[in-house]
């Protein structure tokens, strides 16, 4: 078995979502959780095949971001596994939506972050072992980045 790191380019101001699911009805099933949870939502929505034709099966509401999506799942490679670029929207907005989906097994990511996805190959196949989102932790918050943390949720309209 081989590792290698994958690294993830997406579009700036984008965010991404990794995931796993189990059957090609995934791609419908995922484009249409997305469009009914954001109005005008922009995305693009690729996903690996694993048997027959093992195409890159793909989807979205904008163009680019639907390249982005296949580019990164290309890049990753490994069946069954799932992208979404989002455009407009943040993943909070749609993650519930999208664990809903009875295809859907894990969700690896949800990041604006730098991302890398570590893929295991066997020569029979590759798979997501796991992801590195972002850098580590540079210390412990304290008062005034909490005071921070707080105004910034209450400035995205997230509380109140």
């Amino acid at each position: 078995m081989q590792l290698s790191i994958v690294e993830i380019a997406k579009p700036a101001d984008t965010n991404v979502i990794v995931g796993q699911s189990h059957f090609i009805k995934t791609v419908e099933d995922v484009y249409e959780a997305l469009v009914q949870s954001v109005p005008g939502i922009k995305f693009g929505l690729a996903f690996c095949e694993a048997s027959g034709p093992c195409l890159i099966r793909h989807t979205g509401t904008d163009a680019a971001l639907e390249q982005s999506a296949v580019e990164a799942a290309s890049a990753i490679g490994a069946g069954h596994v799932f992208v979404v670029i989002l455009g407009n929207a943040f993943p909070i907005n749609v993650l519930n939506q999208i664990k809903s989906v009875s295809e859907v097994c894990t969700i690896f990511c949800a990041t604006a972050n730098p991302l890398r996805v570590i893929v295991a190959e066997d020569g029979g196949g590759r798979g997501v072992v796991g992801v590195i989102d972002g850098s580590s932790p540079r210390g412990v918050e304290g008062a005034s980045d909490q005071a921070d943390r707080h105004a910034m949720l209450r400035r995205f309209g997230y509380k109140k």
